[in-house]
C-alpha cells in the first residue's frame, strides 16, 4: 500500500510474511497464492505491499537462478503485491515449534549472516517495482548478549563496513539504492535506539541504520520522542518501522493478571519481560520467567516481547502497547517530511496466541491481518497521508 505524503513523497506499508512460516522458494510462492493476495482482495486494493521473508534455502534458490527470481517477480505482478522491503532477521526455521534463541543465529559476527543479508540486497534489487529505486532490510541487533565479546563486536563491525561497500557497488551496479537496519530487541547487544547509536557511529555509514520495532521499543518502556531525538542528533538514519504492539500487564501483582499473563507463555518464540524500577530496567528472557515466584518485581507495569495484533487488544485485565506505535507513527510520518518511507506490520506471532484468540484457518488469519493493516492505514491518513491507488 503507497500513500503520499504532504511533503510529496511516497510512504510504502506492507506487512510482514514471516507469520507465515515457509523456508523454500515453493512454499514462498504458496504463500503468495494463499494468503497475500486473499488480504489484498479483502482491502479491496489493486496492490499490496509485502515484507518478504526469504529464509536461507529460499534466498539460496533465488540468488543461484536468475530464471527463479524473473518468476517470482512476475508472480508478484501477477498477484497483485509489490516487495520495497525484506525481513531479514531470522536465518532459517523460524516456522519451527520452537524458535526461541535459535532466531539470534548466525549472529553478524559469523560470516553466514553477511553472505546471506548480501544475497537479500541483491535480490531486493531485482523485486523492487520499477518506479521504486530504494529497498531496506532489516536485520539482527550484532547478536544475543551472551554470545558477544569484544573480538566478536570487531569482526560484526567489519562484517557489516563490509556490507555497506558492497550496498555502494549494488547501487552503481543496479541503479538501486539498499539500506540495512539494526531491529534493537530486547536481550540483545542492541537492545534500545540508544544501544544502536555507538556501533552505527563506528560504522559510519548511511547505508547502515535503525530499524524501530515499536513493540521492542514499548517492551524497553523507551520514551519514543527521546528515542527519535538521540537517532536524529547522532545522524543515525531509521531506515524501516515495524509496527507492532507488546503486551502490557498494569498491576501484575494481582493473581488474575498473572493468571492472563501465563495463557501467553508459550514454547514457540521468546517472550522477553521488563519492567522499570527506580534503579532502571529489570527484565527476564522468557515470560515463564518473569512468572516464576519473584524472578522479577511486580510493583509497577510489565511488559511483554509478544506481537499481539493491532487491531484487537487483549481481554481485561491486559492491553497492548498500541499508543506506543501510535506516537512512534506521528513522529515518523506525521511531521513535515517522513524520517522513514517504510513501514510494515510485523505480527508473525497469530498462532501462538492463547488457543481462544488463535485464528482458525487462511480465511481467519487473513481476516486479522487485513484488519491490522486497515487499522494502520487509517492512522497514516489520520496523519493526513494520502493512499494511492
Amino acid at each position: 500500500m503507497r500513500f503520499r505524503h504532504p511533503d510529496g513523497s511516497t510512504v510504502h506499508l506492507a506487512y510482514c510474511t514471516n507469520v507465515h512460516p515457509a523456508e523454500t522458494l515453493d512454499g514462498v510462492l504458496a504463500q503468495l497464492r494463499d494468503h497475500c493476495e486473499p488480504v489484498r482482495r479483502r482491502l479491496g486494493r489493486d496492490r499490496l505491499g509485502i515484507g518478504l521473508w526469504l529464509a536461507k534455502d529460499a534466498a539460496h534458490a533465488l540468488v543461484t537462478d536468475p530464471a527463479a527470481l524473473r518468476g517470482l517477480r512476475c508472480e508478484l505482478d501477477r498477484r497483485g503485491l509489490e516487495v520495497v522491503t525484506l525481513n531479514g532477521f531470522p536465518y532459517e526455521g523460524f516456522g519451527a515449534e520452537e524458535v526461541k534463541y535459535r532466531v539470534y543465529t548466525p549472529d553478524w559476527a559469523d560470516p553466514e549472516r553477511l553472505e546471506h543479508t548480501t544475497s537479500l540486497a541483491r535480490l531486493l534489487a531485482g523485486l523492487l517495482p520499477d518506479d521504486v529505486t530504494d529497498g531496506s532490510i532489516s536485520t539482527l541487533p550484532l547478536a544475543w548478549r551472551t554470545a558477544h565479546d569484544e573480538q566478536r563486536a570487531q569482526t560484526a563491525r567489519t562484517a557489516l563496513r563490509t556490507l555497506a561497500e558492497r550496498l555502494d557497488a549494488l547501487q552503481e551496479l543496479t541503479g538501486r539504492s539498499v539500506r540495512v537496519a539494526l531491529e534493537p530487541e530486547p536481550g540483545c547487544v542492541v537492545e534500545t535506539t540508544r544501544d544502536a547509536i555507538a556501533p552505527l557511529t563506528a560504522i559510519a555509514h548511511d547505508r547502515v541504520g535503525v530499524c524501530v520495532d515499536t513493540c521492542h521499543l514499548a517492551t524497553s518502556f523507551e520514551d519514543p520522542h527521546t528515542a527519535l531525538d538521540d537517532l536524529a542528533r547522532a545522524g543515525v538514519p531509521v531506515v524501516k518501522s515495524q509496527l507492532s504492539a507488546a503486551l502490557h500487564a498494569e498491576q501484575p501483582h494481582l493473581p488474575e493478571v498473572r493468571e492472563a499473563l501465563a495463557a501467553f507463555a508459550e514454547p514457540r518464540f521468546l517472550h522477553q519481560t521488563r519492567t522499570s524500577t527506580p534503579a532502571g530496567l529489570r527484565g527476564t528472557d522468557d515470560l515463564d520467567e518473569a512468572l516464576a515466584g519473584d524472578a522479577l518485581p511486580d510493583a509497577a507495569p510489565w511488559r511483554s516481547h509478544f506481537h499481539v495484533p493491532l487491531h484487537a487488544a487483549p481481554a481485561a485485565p491486559l492491553t497492548s502497547t498500541l499508543p506506543v506505535l501510535k506516537t512512534v507513527l506521528t513522529r515518523l510520518v506525521g511531521g513535515p517530511h517522513p524520517l522513514t518511507r517504510h513501514l510494515e506490520v510485523e505480527t508473525y506471532t497469530w498462532q501462538a496466541l492463547p488457543p481462544e484468540l488463535r485464528p482458525r484457518g487462511r480465511t481467519q488469519l487473513a481476516d486479522g491481518i487485513a484488519a491490522e493493516l486497515a487499522l494502520a492505514r487509517d492512522l497514516l491518513t489520520d496523519l493526513g497521508l494520502k493512499e494511492l491507488p
